[in-house]
């Protein structure tokens, strides 16, 4: 019998051995072999990932790192000093997140000196006061027995390059133009990056609901009120003919000559798993909405917290699906959502967010919408 219970506590040791293993080359492939900063994340050492002394003392030289790697320059030594003390807290933030979601990499991005409120007010922009309004259309039920494995429209040439919103609230809008481009592409055969600002400048429409909860640029929006507000105006511009400052201080340039693609009708698609991959296969990429509160230390991975709020603040364009990705903490496979984010291609992976599906996490599940195009002259 002792010798069984040997063999077998053998046999565990070298599984958990291989996969620890396994886990670190999957962190450096996304992160980078080079990469301190994320290793000082990741790489706990300690095994339970608080940081220790050690890494408080090391944290001016990983600070170092970060405003090179990242172009940070601060005005004052009061900003900087500052800055530096928000950074370390972050630091700690990111080790708590790496406990919370094993299954992905979280790290120091580029938001590692900015505290969530800041973060949110900046790179967020979701309008938590609108509400989809109770009357609104409802996508049809789609078949969902013969729906592929995998599935990702940047294969099929519907998604435009990552773009970046810069520190301006306007996520909503990047949301609705990704799933616009996506419609037109379907519908004209033709690829066209569609204007955010033009949402931003020229899309003030209101909640039905609540008459003084309106698209306001940098300051948030919701993406079903931008098609409303696309279907009404006739359409959006080119993003050459209408390019994205990131501010919402300049006037409506919109030319109605320029139209390069319209809505033709949008659908609030059902909380269903199934059905949100039914209608973003058939219809092409969908708006979506969620909680990007993981999402200021991602790196890579598969996301997958344990605790995730849905209280929904970020908009986002899902892409694809993918059936399985290797999680290590969890020893198993988990299926996952492409998410193409709007904060440039230096951030995750190569601009995109993977998140598990099946639980509805961080709410992504909560707010989706699909639109239809018609084609256009132009």
């Amino acid at each position: 019998m002792a010798s069984r219970f040997a063999l077998l506590f053998l046999f565990l040791s070298s599984f958990l051995v291989a996969t620890s293993f396994r886990y670190s080359f999957a962190a450096e492939d996304v992160a980078g072999n080079d990469d301190l900063l994320i290793r000082q994340v990741v790489d706990h050492g300690d095994g339970g990932g608080a940081v220790d002394e050690n890494s408080l003392v090391n944290a001016d030289h990983h600070f170092t790192i970060f405003k090179r790697k990242f172009g940070k320059v601060y005005a004052t030594q009061e900003e900087h000093d500052y800055r530096f003390s928000v950074f370390k807290a972050n630091l700690r933030r990111a080790r708590r997140h790496q406990k919370l979601d094993p299954a992905a990499v979280h790290g120091v991005t580029q938001f590692s000196d900015l505290t969530p409120r800041e973060f949110r007010r900046q790179f967020l922009g979701l309008n938590r006061r609108l509400r989809l309004p109770s009357d609104a259309h409802k996508a049809p039920i789609l078949p969902t027995n013969d729906l592929p494995m995998d599935f990702d429209w940047r294969d099929h040439g519907a998604v435009t390059p990552v773009k970046n919103q810069g520190s301006c609230g306007s996520c909503w809008s990047f949301s609705t133009t990704g799933a616009l481009e996506g419609a037109n592409f379907l519908a004209t055969g033709d690829l066209v990056s569609l204007s955010e600002q033009q949402l931003v400048d020229c899309d003030h429409e209101c909640d039905p609901e609540e008459k003084d909860s309106c698209d306001s640029g940098c300051s948030g929006g919701l993406m079903n009120s931008a098609f409303e507000y696309t279907l009404k105006s006739g359409g959006l511009m080119r993003e050459e003919d209408y390019p994205y400052t990131g501010t919402d201080r300049g006037a409506c340039k919109f030319d109605k000559n320029k139209i390069a693609a319209k809505v033709a009708n949008f659908s609030v698609v059902s909380l269903d798993e199934d059905q949100i991959a039914a209608n973003l296969v058939k219809n092409g990429p969908l708006a979506v909405a969620i909680n990007a509160v993981f999402m200021q230390t991602y790196i890579g991975g598969v996301s997958c917290p344990f605790i995730c709020s849905k209280r929904l603040d970020h908009g986002v364009l899902l892409v694809g699906y993918g059936a399985a990705s290797y999680a290590p903490i969890r020893l198993k496979e988990k299926p996952y959502w492409i998410i193409k984010n709007s904060w440039g291609e230096n951030w995750g992976e190569n601009g995109y967010y993977k998140i598990c599906r099946g639980h509805n996490v961080c709410g992504v599940d909560s707010m989706v919408s699909t639109v239809a195009a018609v084609s256009t002259s132009q």
